[in-house]
């Protein structure tokens, strides 16, 4: 039996960025002051963090440092659902570029890795977040629960303390992969059913 290398975060993005896309670009705007299961976050805040994150990883892939604490309104633009699908292409190209999984990211000081790893799972957390926020359902590419699951439970305890995860939430023995990584973030994923 031969170790297979994980897949590249960069191809993992692409299928996230895929399946986040569309569904960002059918938000309409009466949506925008619904609660999401974020619980800190309505429509349209957790929007603008998720933009914020999209472009402010594309540095981190590149080792440069990005502003985080951004706190700029990206709805403010007529045309965010595009910047939205613009930005989340650049986020693919930023990853994907030879080295951008290596060595440490940038202000971060962490594992290249483990930061695209972050991206990804916002990416993939809160396209669900926003389904379920808007009545729709949300199924991520297996590939990418996979590729996150590992690294989410490695990363929760420190989230947790930032207070960056919820405490995780207990499930039932036929819960999914999804719903399990769901959990640990601190989501309920059957209180928030389609």
């Amino acid at each position: 039996m031969t170790n297979q290398a994980p897949p590249r975060i960069g191809d993992l993005l692409r299928s996230a960025a895929t399946r986040a896309t569309p569904l960002v670009r059918d938000i309409d705007d009466a949506s925008l002051g619904a609660p999401t299961p974020c619980a800190e976050y309505d429509v349209r805040a957790l929007l603008n963090h998720l933009l914020g994150v999209v472009v402010h990883f594309q540095a981190l892939a590149a080792k440069q440092a990005a502003d985080l604490d951004s706190t700029k309104d990206w709805l403010a633009e007529a045309e965010w659902r595009d910047r939205f699908e613009i930005e989340a292409g650049k986020l693919v190209e930023a990853w994907s570029a030879p080295g951008a999984e290596e060595g440490t990211t940038g202000g971060m000081g962490m594992p290249a890795r483990a930061v695209g790893s972050m991206v990804l799972l916002d990416l993939t957390v809160h396209a669900w977040d926003l389904a379920r926020a808007t009545g729709r359902s949300f199924a991520p590419d297996p590939a990418v629960v996979e590729g996150l699951v590992e690294e989410v439970e490695r990363m929760a305890p420190m989230a947790r303390k930032m207070s960056v995860f919820g405490e995780a939430v207990d499930l039932p023995a036929d819960a999914t992969l999804f719903e399990r990584l769901l959990a640990t973030t601190g989501r309920d994923p059957r209180a928030w059913e389609a």
